[in-house]
């Protein structure tokens, strides 16, 4: 472990209960990357202590950089395979969103994606229950696989290929879940458990393969922005900080709010209309390139967020032209070198000084 990232900071242990303004002691595994270091944020900004674990396999320091100015955060360099560092302090919340989340990512090593889904899981609710934490387990939408019901509601099994390139996590998260289901009735530890459609915003990493942020850089770049198969699938996407919101529901929330939760925005929209949407605001003079779509891409994606809105009083905010304009300012002025065509005067050229990669 190198110096900076050293857990021997001692910390107040804070034992309150849900609901209270007392600072709590969190812990984000998997918190320096997309999804974490915007919830490290919200969390710090709240008043909270904040330990943020990452291996940084695909997190990257920079994501927090900003929040090393706080004395209420930690960034701890850890691997969740192995059980988490005894000098830690007692945690009062513990998110675990440690494992690859993008194709490209979770493909390149099937094998260790699993044992994540599983053993780092187990490592995680050893801990909670330690600790007398409450923990939520980030899942996925790719539990429903292809699904065939489409919006796809809590209580639907899926349609999904066990042995397929995406199995691995797949069936990983489908374990994950009954792991963390049946670890909260043995032993009396609070789960919660969220299940995340397609999400963007700023931080996502320019080379983990997700649509919104492939789209974004071809466009910017001037590039054919490559659509697989013809487009006509359907994906629902959810601005980051609405997601974030639903994290932190989903923890405060009550016993009534047993089992999995769909936090994602029902707004559907086709593959090929966001590459078009991408076009016109970056005025970009890409043309779309169709490729082969992939084994088991799923050919639509929607969530039924009524358990959210119910329970939770959950629902997505930020609109698609809105959170894209943020996505693409933020890639535009990453630190790295793009093209972006001139011929239509786009409104997104990198800035010409370096940008800090965390705006907090």
């Amino acid at each position: 472990m190198s110096p900076q990232h050293k857990a021997t900071r001692p910390v107040r242990q804070n034992r309150t209960g849900r609901g209270t303004a007392t600072p709590k002691s969190i812990c984000v595994t998997g918190g320096a990357g997309f999804l974490g270091s915007h919830l490290c944020a919200r969390l710090i900004g709240e008043g909270h202590r904040v330990t943020c674990i990452d291996n940084f396999h695909t997190g990257r320091p920079a994501n927090v950089a900003a929040l090393a100015r706080s004395n209420r955060f930690e960034l701890v360099e850890h691997d969740v395979m192995d059980a988490l560092p005894e000098q830690l302090p007692a945690f009062d919340e513990i998110y675990n969103l440690a494992c690859p989340a993008s194709p490209v990512h979770y493909q390149s090593d099937p094998v260790r994606t699993a044992l994540i889904c599983a053993e780092g899981a187990a490592n995680v609710l050893y801990r909670a229950q330690r600790d007398g934490a409450r923990v939520m387990h980030a899942s996925t939408s790719e539990i429903y696989g292809d699904p065939e019901v489409h919006p796809q509601r809590e209580d639907y099994c899926g349609n999904v290929n066990t042995v397929g390139p995406r199995s691995c996590y797949d069936e990983g998260k489908r374990f994950a879940e009954t792991l963390f289901t049946d670890f909260a009735h043995q032993s009396g530890v609070v789960v919660k458990i969220v299940r995340i459609f397609n999400t963007y915003g700023p931080r996502m990493q320019p080379d983990d393969g997700r649509v919104v942020s492939n789209f974004i850089l071809q466009a910017l770049r001037g590039e054919d922005i490559t659509v697989y198969g013809e487009g006509q699938q359907t994906r629902s996407f959810c601005y980051v900080d609405d997601l974030i919101e639903g994290f932190v529901r989903l923890m405060a929330s009550g016993p009534e709010v047993d089992g999995p939760v769909n936090i994602g925005n029902p707004a559907e929209i086709t593959v090929g209309e966001l590459a078009r949407i991408i076009i016109e605001m970056t005025g970009s003079p890409s043309k779309l390139v169709h490729r082969p779509l992939p084994v088991d891409d799923p050919r639509r994606r929607r969530p039924d967020i009524t358990r959210a809105s119910t329970l939770l009083g959950w629902g997505p905010r930020v609109p698609l032209t809105e959170g894209l304009e943020k996505t693409i300012r933020f890639f535009a002025n990453l630190n790295q070198p793009l093209a972006p065509a001139q011929s239509r005067g786009s409104a997104y050229a990198p800035a010409t000084q370096s940008e800090p990669i965390v705006q907090i």
